[in-house]
């Protein structure tokens, strides 16, 4: 799980758009996480000259992302180097919803970590922002994934996978509302951007009457059993 939550979110150091932005971990288990998320960022050794890692796209960007980060709540990484336009994979806990961090899409290497102790209450979080165009759930409890899946709604995911789902070409993906309208890959694409003329074609050799003027009570009940 960790490897894989790692891998996602810091390719292209965070600037996809099917990144996890934020994760949800149980109280129960949080300070584990955040020992095992520390020895895992450290042990792939994520940098330029690894060519594991990638420069952030702009100076605007990286002004942009260095803003959103509370230095207070930074568990891991969080140096930049603007000459080079990097910014090290890093970590926030302790963060709450109202927290800057939380407040639109991060499109960047920082990992906002919120907590929580009954699940209802994150998906009452979700459900009251825009539809996201990912979700990642890591589970082993078929109960939770049904529960999940059945009230949320998402473009497209994983369960114990990030990224990958946009790989698969059997896969539509696409959006919900605000995150995108449609999808494509393979059968899907072709018919999310093919327009269908919807055409009606009739013969020319008679024409019912029941559609014309004068308009008498035995048209209306023949309509109605047509249609009925």
């Amino acid at each position: 799980m960790i490897k894989r939550l790692v891998w996602g979110k810091f390719v292209n150091a965070g600037q996809t758009c099917v990144v996890p932005d934020y994760v949800y971990v149980h109280r129960n288990i949080e300070k584990l996480f955040l020992e095992m998320l520390k020895e895992e960022i450290e042990q792939a050794q994520f940098s330029i000259q690894n060519d594991n890692y990638a420069r952030i796209i702009s100076d605007k960007n990286l002004d942009r992302i260095v803003a959103l980060i509370d230095p207070e709540k930074v568990v891991i990484g969080g140096k930049y180097n603007r000459a080079e336009r990097t910014l090290e994979p890093t970590v926030m806990s302790n963060v709450s919803v109202e927290d800057r961090i939380m407040e639109d899409e991060i499109f960047g290497p920082v990992l906002p970590v919120l907590s929580y102790e009954d699940i209802n209450d994150v998906i009452s979080y979700i459900k009251s922002r825009p539809k996201p165009l990912s979700l990642y759930l890591f589970t082993e409890s078929s109960q939770l994934r049904r529960q999940v899946l059945e009230e949320v709604s998402f473009g497209g995911g994983g369960i114990n996978e990030v990224l990958m789902h946009f790989s698969n070409d059997n896969l539509p993906f696409g959006g919900v509302g605000n995150s995108g309208m449609g999808s494509y890959h393979g059968e899907a694409g072709f018919r999310s951007f093919t327009h269908y003329k919807s055409i009606l074609q009739k013969n020319t050799l008679f024409e019912l009457p029941l559609k014309y003027y004068p308009y008498k009570p035995w048209k209306l009940s023949i309509i109605r059993k047509l249609v009925g």
